[in-house]
């Protein structure tokens, strides 16, 4: 099943040693081969570089770990489940502009009825370039919270974290369904059943990484609740919000 791996830093932060460990989660220490995909800050905007390959194969992948520091990444190796075709397209972290913003996407799990004619969730403005039930849900999260903004101020954060909490427990209902998400501001991680945290400070500097199994045994990791959204800035927790729209931490925005 495919995995996610994010991190929100302060600073640019070198990720080369929690890459490597997720790139042999894609074909070597698990079964995810069918691709791979890193989007991350440069600067202010994203680049992301991806492939219809396995990560832990992947000379290009290699290089990227060790080449990239930047204060928030969000990456992914694939597994094809159900079978898909092996195309740039179909392949994780998507990016698309919405509300002024540009905004990268990864999923792990499965949610077909996004994709089924008479299904739940459907975009109703955009149309995904590829054929996968996670670019869908995207689209779909997006034309969410694009109502959000129209209805109160960008700053008013908690609209629109609040409707995306929502929006990814109906989605959930219907499968298995975790993520990684950012407006290049924030890192957003949805943790329907699979998802685990890890705080690090590093020269003073504070980050998380947020995985889909943990990297390594060095230090603890934290299991999202079921349903639990959570929200990031510069490696910050600023809120979170489970599964019936609870609130288990008042943002601290600033």
């Amino acid at each position: 099943m495919c995995e996610l791996f994010g991190m929100s830093s302060k600073r640019p932060t070198p990720a080369l040693t929690s890459l490597s460990l997720f790139g042999k989660r894609g074909g070597e220490t698990a079964d995810n081969p069918d691709g791979w995909g890193v989007a991350y800050l440069e600067g202010d905007a994203f680049t992301i570089r991806k492939a219809p390959e396995a990560a832990a194969r992947s000379a290009l992948f290699a290089k990227l770990a060790q080449q990239i520091h930047s204060r928030l990444i969000i990456a992914h190796v694939r597994k094809a489940n159900p079978p898909t075709a092996h195309t740039l397209e179909n392949t994780h972290p998507f990016m698309r502009t919405c509300c002024g913003r540009h905004w990268v996407f990864a999923h792990n799990g499965q949610v077909p009825e996004v994709i089924t004619p008479l299904g739940c969730c459907h975009p109703r403005h955009s149309y995904p370039e590829g054929e996968t039930d996670s670019e869908h849900a995207f689209f779909y999260l997006l034309e969410e919270i694009a109502g959000a903004f129209q209805n109160a101020p960008p700053e008013m954060t908690d609209a629109w974290f609040e409707t995306l909490a929502l929006r990814s427990a109906a989605i959930a209902e219907y499968g298995q369904f975790n993520f990684l998400m950012s407006d290049g501001e924030h890192l957003l991680a949805y943790g329907h059943d699979r998802l685990h945290s890890q705080q690090r400070i590093e020269d003073d500097a504070r980050s998380v990484v947020i995985a889909s199994a943990p990297l390594a045994d060095d230090a603890p990791w934290e299991t999202f609740a079921p349903g639990e959204l959570r929200v990031y800035r510069d490696g910050q927790l600023l809120g979170r919000w489970c599964a019936g729209m609870t609130k288990l931490r008042t943002p601290a925005i600033s």
